[in-house]
């Protein structure tokens, strides 16, 4: 590369911007194998429109002006025609700016196509108008933010009719992700393969004012996760708890507060492959008329594939960090050794075992009740512990493994707002 950069004089140079622009963003390599639909799933700004462009010019192209294996007929699909045609074509990381001058297709307006010097032809389509997909046909087609279309499953249907040319013919969806069903049954269909783009991969083109001001924002909060990381959320259906639900909950800076508790949720062996030990200190103001109590979930410390020795020093070390005055550890499992793991590490820590009597999604409805009551709040980043919260439902987890995070943050919630609430409520016994 440097010895051909070399050769060239400056005048050569200069009149190559678009050379230097193609090594110097991100190029994300197409997936090895044999797929038919490569989903490109990343944050906002991680590049995802350079990805599908690029790949279109890649199907045009082809190996060699020759190659019989190239694309010759394409969809564009967006949600308008307005937006193919600002972003995917005209856009700064489109098809238009990725195209060297000798290859650059010519866009016609009054037909909605770009038309290639070598004769492919890219038509533009609009999610809102499905049926304009009924009659023409394709070798390949790039999707771009497919989860935000309101007639998505509609769109993408007929797109699958049309794209029959050629012997292999392929799509590519750049998206951020978004829990909408026909995203999650296309990662689920067995021809297609998955690649996540974080948006901080791609900060050597992105403003740092930008950075700074979402990461400040968002990092660490489950919409963080997705907008940011480019990770598909699911809230699954009658979740306890809903994504709108814990972002009404965010908070920014804390009261003085009266009890902190540390709760853990022990995992029942300690290797790699182990469940996550759930660890999550909880604060709360318990000041005043019981319905005026508050909790503050303060941070999510859960660990994963830690031996005993491990998850006993992160619950102790969480409780110095906030002060806690209380270990809270669930012992359906591990009964006295939990104790005697804890004791090995401080002697004369403050510590109550519980135990489950009611199944996971019982003990947590009534939590999820305070919630609704608009009397729990979160700080930032506990996006993970989020995440479960959104995949519990009252006929229990329908998210991978086991919800240990959820579970110490119910028992932190019980400990310092159910059970002293009961306490509280019960009418006093006057003896005369």
């Amino acid at each position: 590369m440097d010895e051909f950069l070399n050769g060239l004089g400056d005048e050569a140079l200069l009149a190559l911007p678009w050379l230097f622009e193609f090594w110097a963003l991100p190029h994300q390599l197409p997936p090895e194998g044999a797929w038919k639909t490569w989903v490109i799933m990343g944050g906002r700004g991680a590049g995802k429109t350079r990805a599908g462009a690029e790949w279109v010019r890649a199907q045009v192209e082809g190996a060699r002006p020759s190659d019989p294996g190239r694309a010759s007929r394409l969809a564009l699909v967006g949600e308008t025609v307005d937006q193919v045609r600002e972003v995917m074509v005209f856009g700064e990381s489109g098809i238009l700016a990725c195209s060297p001058p000798d290859r650059r297709p010519v866009w016609e307006a009054t037909r909605k196509r770009l038309v290639w010097p070598n004769g492919a032809v890219a038509q533009v389509f609009s999610a809102h108008e499905p049926e304009s997909l009924r009659g023409p046909q394709f070798d390949a087609a790039w999707v771009d933010e497919l989860a935000k279309w309101k007639r998505a499953e509609e769109t993408w249907d007929q797109l699958q009719f049309a794209l029959r040319l050629g012997s292999n013919p392929q799509q590519v969806v750049t998206t951020t992700p978004k829990n909408v069903a026909v995203l999650k049954a296309i990662l689920n269909n067995p021809s297609s393969v998955v690649t996540h783009a974080p948006t901080d991969a791609n900060r050597a083109y992105l403003a740092a004012s930008f950075l700074e001001e979402v990461k400040a924002r968002y990092g660490g909060t489950r919409l963080g996760l997705q907008e940011l990381e480019g990770a598909l959320l699911e809230d699954a259906e009658g979740a306890l708890w809903t994504s709108a639900m814990i972002e009404r909950s965010r908070v920014e800076a804390l009261p003085r507060l009266s009890r902190v508790v540390v709760a853990v949720d022990p995992p029942v062996t300690g290797h790699g492959g182990s469940d996550e030990c759930g660890i999550v200190v909880v604060g709360a103001v318990t000041e005043g008329p019981v319905q005026d109590w508050r909790a503050f979930v303060l941070e999510d410390a859960s660990v994963q594939g830690a031996s005993p020795d491990q998850w006993a020093r992160a619950a102790i070390a969480a409780m110095e960090r906030h002060g806690a005055e209380r270990l809270v550890a669930e012992v359906n499992q591990g009964g006295d050794l939990v104790q005697a793991v804890i004791r090995q590490v401080d002697p004369l820590v403050s510590y109550k075992a519980v135990r489950a009597s009611k199944g996971k999604a019982a003990r947590a409805e009534p939590v999820a009740a305070l919630y609704e009551q608009g009397r729990v709040s979160h700080l930032r980043h506990l996006a993970r512990l989020e995440d479960q919260m959104c995949r519990m439902t009252a006929r229990g987890y329908e998210g991978k493994g086991s919800p240990d995070r959820v579970d110490a943050l119910v028992w932190a919630l019980h400990a310092l707002m159910i059970e002293p609430g009961q306490h509280a409520m019960r009418p006093a016994v006057r003896l005369l």
